[in-house]
């Protein structure tokens, strides 16, 4: 049981983000190069964020558990801070190399678009953080031990591979978003990404009251999405144009299956009897026998 818990939970953080990853980054080399040093950017906010809190913890009273429960609520929003100045700290670095690359190279474009470097830089800072967040706990689903058993919530594990998914996905949507406002001087786009992310982070500190936070998160994950696809050049033309073809596409299958292509068999000749070819047309041949 503790194997399934492990795999269900895992494929369910990790799959979607995976999947783009493999379907959408792995084959080009460059995006790989942009995710690997977005989740190390995130890292550095994360080392920095740690740090800091680690100073406050040992600097306070451990007996005071309303003063320690006031430092996690300030390390969790100043990590937040600290993850958005660091990715628009990743934001000037990629400009400054996309702008460098097209000063020294032949062609007049770009190898790869901003809207392409938000989406894989974002997609890295996702993949990081949920790697973070919830490692620990698949390395604890695999037991021993029972979930709920002193009265703690039994859905535990599978909350948190919700909540991952959705924080992959919302730092996806973020990088989009966020680049894009940068890109136009949209301050007020930063801030409102700012502000999802700490009204998420804050969502995250009612747990283990799951129907809390939870269904506000995807709803938050929902409404950024589709935010993100306009921001990175999508309209409601392109999606049904979309979805027509797919449909399309799916009928010629469909009927391509249920109606076989009928086979004539050749005729052969008669019995001692000679067939040869004659022409009737031009571009086409009829048989005559003999």
């Amino acid at each position: 049981m503790t194997l399934a818990v492990f795999f269900g939970c895992a494929f369910i953080a990790f799959g979607p983000s995976f999947a783009l990853f493999v379907f959408t980054i792995a084959k080009d080399p460059l995006r790989v190069i942009i995710l690997i040093a977005g989740a190390f950017f995130w890292l550095l906010s994360l080392l920095l964020s740690s740090l800091v809190w680690f100073i406050a913890i040992k600097a306070s009273n451990s007996q005071d558990l309303t003063l320690q429960r006031g430092l996690l609520i300030f390390g969790v929003f100043f990590s937040v801070l600290l993850q958005e100045v660091f990715r628009f700290a990743y934001y000037r670095l990629l400009r400054k190399a996309t702008e460098g690359l097209a000063a020294i190279s032949d062609d007049d474009g770009s190898a790869i678009s901003v809207r392409q470097m938000a989406y894989v830089a974002g997609l890295g800072f996702g993949i990081m953080s949920g790697a973070f967040s919830m490692i620990n706990i698949l390395s604890d689903s695999l037991g021993p031990g029972t979930v709920g058993i002193f009265g703690d919530s039994q859905y535990y594990f599978i909350t948190a591979a919700l909540m991952t998914l959705a924080l992959t996905l919302l730092h996806t949507f973020w990088g989009v978003v966020f680049f894009e406002g940068c890109e136009k001087s949209r301050w007020w786009v930063i801030a409102a990404v700012v502000s999802l992310h700490l009204l998420v982070a804050g969502l995250s500190l009612l747990n283990p009251l799951y129907e809390g936070s939870l269904p506000p998160v995807y709803v938050i994950t929902l409404a950024t999405g589709v935010w993100a696809f306009f921001s990175s050049g999508g309209s409601l033309h392109s999606l049904s144009a979309l979805c027509t073809l797919c449909g399309f596409e799916s009928r010629a299958s469909r009927t391509m299956t249920e109606v076989p292509l009928s086979k004539t068999p050749n005729p052969q000749p008669l019995p001692g009897r000679r067939s040869m070819w004659l022409p009737t047309a031009p571009g086409v041949c009829s048989r005559q026998e003999s």
